[in-house]
């Protein structure tokens, strides 16, 4: 079972770090442990990154299909 039943273009919510604040992120891939995409809102908008499963808060939406 994947986590929070993610799948390609959802849109979940990253929590804040010491690095970086909250933001939105649309998942590309879901792993054992984390998922790779893009973040879509704040300073780092459209950059890739892979955050594990702890640094998802939500589920923000579910991709449409």
């Amino acid at each position: 079972m994947t986590y929070l039943n993610l799948k390609e273009g959802d849109v979940v919510v990253i929590r804040g770090g010491e690095d970086w604040p909250e933001h939105l992120f649309r998942v590309d891939e879901v792993y054992d442990d984390l998922v790779t995409g893009y973040a879509i809102t704040g300073p780092l908008k459209d950059e890739y990154g892979e955050p594990d499963f702890d640094l998802i808060l939500r589920v923000h939406s579910h991709a449409k299909g």
